[in-house]
């Protein structure tokens, strides 16, 4: 079996199911159309309104040859240090969104990641969701 746990991959599903319900009830509010990161604050203020633990902008170092880049890079959210989340704002998801959340899963050490696209008439049409492994 793999690094993770039945058990760690059922509470990243349970985190996920509350994530994409914060996130429907700020694109109910709000629909499509703003840029990312209004849709990031307020997606923040839900996260906290509904008591979700989050952590928003976290850091990811990276090493590289024995060279450690600090801040290699930012995931938009890590929820509950299970799920990586990932926001967008675009016309559609393009293969490089799903290399982008595959890497960044690779590189936090996570399993679950979820990429939300705001700027579709209907969310669930803008939800992606991939896994390590």
């Amino acid at each position: 079996m793999d690094a993770f746990t039945v058990e760690h991959k059922a509470k990243a599903d349970e985190s996920s199911k509350r994530i994409i319900g914060a996130a429907i009830e700020v694109h109910r509010a709000l629909g499509p159309g703003l840029l990312e990161g209004s849709y990031e604050k307020c997606l923040t203020h839900e996260f906290e309104l509904q008591g979700i633990p989050f952590q928003r902008q976290h850091s990811i170092a990276l090493e590289y040859k024995g060279l450690l880049v600090k801040d290699a890079f930012r995931l938009d959210f890590l929820v509950a240090d299970l799920v990586v989340l990932e926001l967008k704002s675009i016309a559609r998801f393009e293969p490089v969104h799903d290399a982008q959340i595959l890497t960044y899963l690779r590189l936090a050490k996570r399993w679950l990641g979820l990429l939300i696209n705001f700027n579709v008439p209907v969310l669930k049409d803008g939800i992606a969701r991939r896994v390590l492994g």
